[in-house]
This record gives C-alpha cells, structure tokens and sequence, in this order.
C-alpha cells in the first residue's frame, strides 16, 4: 500500500516537472499567443468604434453603376475602398458619386473622404464634401452628415460653406441636383475675409451662369469695424462685384452716438473699402442736427457722409 502510495507521488512529480519544462521551453511562444490576442482584440475594438462590427467583405477600387428600368443610367458610385457589413451600412473611403442628366451627360459630382450605403439607398456623406454642377460650379461643405437621395442633396446638421472670400455657417441645407441654387436654411452667418460678419436667416446661393450671389429675404444685420446695419427686407451678396444690396428699410449705427436711416442700401467693398450708398430717401440724426435728404453717400473708412438732392437740416 505504502509503495502504490510512492510510485502515485512519483508518477505525479515527474508529470508536474514535464509540464513545467514544456512550458519553460516554449515559453516565447506563449507570450507571443497572449500578445496576438490583445492586439487582435484591440484592432477589433478600434475596428468597432469605426463601424458597427467587422466587415464582411472588402473592395479596393471600387464602382458601380445604377440605371433605371428604362436602362438609363442614373449615377455611379466609385470608392477607393468598400466595406461591407451584416447588420450596418455599407461604407466607403475616399468616395465620388457622378449622376446622370437624361441625355446621359454628367449632371454633377460629389467627393467626400467618407460616405455610407443604405438599403434604402440613400448615400450619407460624411465631412467634407465637395459638390460640382454640370456648368463648373463648385461648392465646398463641411458637415456631419450630407444625404443624397431622389434628386436631392440635404441636411439637417450644422453645416460650414466654404466660399472664395467668406465662410457661411447655416444649421442645414437642400439643393436638387439639377440646379445651380443651394439653400443654407435656418440661422446663417457669413463671415467675409474683410472682417465684416451678416447676420441673417434661409440663405440662397447663386452660382448659375457665372453669378456668385448669395440672397436672402429676412431680416439681416451687417456688422463691421466701424458700422452695424439693419435691414428688414433681406440682402443681396454679389461676390463677383463685391457690392452688398441691404433690402427695405435701413439703419445704419456707427458707434459716435449718430444714426442714419434710409431704404434699399447698397455697399460697396471693392478695393478694400466700404461706401455706402442710397438714392433713397435718408436722414441723418445727432445730438446737434436733423438732416433729411433724398440721395446719401457714406465713407466708413473716412467717415465722410454727403447728403444729397433736396435736403433739409434743422440744427438744436
């Protein structure tokens, strides 16, 4: 009994030595194992915040085209990389949507970094994105989500236009794809590169036939260095000649206890400076004078005012 004892002790020991030295000699092994784990576990994780769960398929360089029953193509979609998935939408890296006017001529492109496919089969796009017309135009978009889908192109998130000599903050907009007319919808701010800030509400931007405009009907304020404008009937941005149509009635406050009241207001911001000008009627009002005119011209940058044709001062 005593020996059956033994040799179990024995039989054990030399198991538990043999373990041992197997697992000293393939103990870089091992090692190698559990860290190949934590890096594909970490690799899922990262993929996991990117997208909903790993991909099922991926395409480098890839297209495809849509058409109609009619067999007439619609648009086409090509991506640098395409990712599939089980239960999210498709994704897209480096993508370029190009739709399809009825006489299969290009109509308009959009570029983005990012997009994703629904089933439904609207296309989100993600960032920036740049969106060219069938005549040229260009418009550049920064937001976070941009959809696209039965001829239309819009969002309901904060969006930031991107403009040759300004920058446009809206909280969404819509376009179809077959005009040259966006809409910055809700609260717009234009920031110009001349330091001046509009504030207004649903803007419109005009590219069509070579114009640059931007327009809208509400209520606005511009605001400079040296002046702040209100206007109640709108604004009229013309990029192209650099002149700023302020639309109804107007006031103009520049900061020394004065003011200036007139209607449909022009300002001039061509070569660096800003006039304004109104062949309105205008009166001007201080602590010393009333003048009433029916023509004005304003120099902000030299504060010069010339009052015109029939006017009328009264002095305190």
């Amino acid at each position: 009994m005593g020996l059956f004892r033994s040799k179990k002790i024995q039989t054990l020991l030399i198991f538990i030595i043999a373990v041992v030295a197997i697992l000293w000699i393939f103990q870089d092994n091992f090692l190698n194992i559990s860290i190949l784990n934590k890096s594909t576990s970490e690799v899922k994780v990262a993929e996991s915040e990117n997208s909903d769960a790993p991909y099922l398929e991926k395409i480098d360089n890839f297209i495809i085209k849509e058409y109609s029953k009619e067999q007439v193509l619609l648009h086409t979609i090509e991506a640098d990389v395409y990712k599939s998935f089980k239960n999210s939408p498709v994704q897209l890296e480096t993508v370029k949507v190009t739709t399809f006017d009825e006489y299969q001529n290009e109509d308009l492109t959009l570029k983005s970094n990012r997009a994703v496919i629904f089933k439904s089969g609207a296309i989100h796009f993600i960032g920036q994105v740049e969106i060219k017309t069938m005549s040229g135009i260009s418009h550049e978009i920064d937001t976070e989500l941009l959809i696209v889908k039965d001829g239309q192109i819009n969002s309901n998130r904060s969006i930031v236009y991107l403009g040759e000599s300004a920058k446009i903050m809206a909280e969404g907009m819509d376009m179809n794809l077959d005009k040259d007319i966006m809409n910055l919808n809700g609260e717009v701010q234009i920031l110009q590169d001349t330091g001046a800030i509009i504030d207004t509400r649903d803007l419109f931007i005009n590219q069509a036939e070579g114009v640059k405009k931007y327009l809208s009907n509400e209520s606005t304020v511009y605001q400079s260095d040296k002046t702040v404008v209100n206007a109640d009937k709108g604004i009229d941005v013309d990029m192209n000649s650099k002149l700023t149509k302020l639309f109804g009635s107007v006031n103009i406050v520049n900061g020394t206890g004065s003011s200036l009241e007139s209607y449909d207001l022009i300002i001039d911001q061509s070569n660096g400076g800003e006039i304004f000008m109104s062949n309105s009627p205008s009166r001007f009002k201080s602590n010393t004078v009333d003048i009433k005119s029916n023509k004005m011209h304003y120099d902000a940058i030299s504060n010069k005012l010339k009052l015109t044709d029939e006017v009328v001062a009264i002095y305190e």
